[in-house]
């Protein structure tokens, strides 16, 4: 996936909202059997699922969450998922809890070729074997913050001081591996003042999207994580300034990592520097 800024998460329960995704225009789109499903609806989601895709995929990207390895629902989901790749109604999955490498690989000796595969880093072992986890190579990866705090005994606060380290640690890791990854949720979801925010505080550490829970995010999430038009005409001047030999742009010195970080600029911006 070359672009993953801001997928929008539907709950299992309620695959007709599917059919809704595309006027929000997300990158993707996540249906959800995990978190969004409690306990005794899990197999008929599941169904409900299969059957809604079965029937007319949306027009971009599409990917389920199953359940996490250790829960029981998880082999019957990566099942149906597998069915559903195969039939050309899915694109991939999301494993939540991704803790062991050989969870990747097992999942994805269990899907067709070519499955797309985003892993969810939330739970205190992922997090601290990140590095290692995330060399694997999944397409994309995901900090689950709500999850991680429950792990390790956090309290969540508004300002998310409590897990600036993991956060910080699993875009490093993500980077090393250049492996795309995505920005913790904001479950205040009709706070998009709190969603901007902390897309933005997303952004600077060094994330390429942030996770939707709502279609008032998306858009907002969209904006966040391209770059303005401001940062472009500024890498447009450092990547000319660099071919003609000059040394300085706006006053500031030019030199090789300038250059490097206005080309990340104009890729972000779909531009070929």
């Amino acid at each position: 996936m070359k672009r993953l800024r801001n997928p929008l998460f539907v709950p299992g329960g309620r695959p007709e909202l599917l059919a809704k995704v595309a006027r929000s225009v997300p990158d993707a789109v996540f249906v959800d059997l995990e978190d969004a499903v409690p306990p005794g609806e899990k197999d008929t989601a599941r169904a409900r699922v299969v059957e809604a895709l079965d029937a007319g995929r949306p027009e971009l990207p599409t990917l389920v969450r199953i359940n996490p390895v250790d829960a029981p629902w998880h082999t019957a989901d990566v099942a149906a998922c597998a069915s559903l790749i195969a039939a050309g109604s899915l694109d991939g999955v999301v494993l939540p809890k991704y803790s062991a490498v050989d969870q990747l690989a097992t999942l994805r000796a269990a899907l067709p070729p070519g499955a797309v595969v985003v892993a969810g880093l939330e739970t205190g072992l992922g997090v601290a074997d990140a590095r290692d986890l995330l060399a694997a190579r999944p397409e994309a990866a995901y900090f689950g913050a709500e999850d991680y705090a429950l792990d390790i005994g956090a309290r969540r606060t508004p300002g998310s001081r409590e897990v600036l380290y993991a956060r910080s640690h699993v875009v490093l890791c993500a980077k090393l591996a250049g492996v795309l990854v995505l920005d913790q949720a904001v479950v205040a979801v009709r706070d998009v003042k709190a969603y901007r925010r902390d897309a933005e505080e997303g952004r600077d550490l060094g994330y390429d999207g942030k996770i939707c829970l709502h279609p008032d995010q998306v858009a907002i999430a969209a904006e966040v994580f391209a770059p303005s038009e401001a940062e472009i005409a500024h890498a447009r001047a450092v990547i000319a300034a660099a071919a003609d030999g000059v040394g300085v742009v706006d006053g500031a010195m030019v030199d090789a990592v300038h250059v490097r970080m206005a080309e990340t600029v104009l890729a972000r911006a779909g531009e070929d520097a």
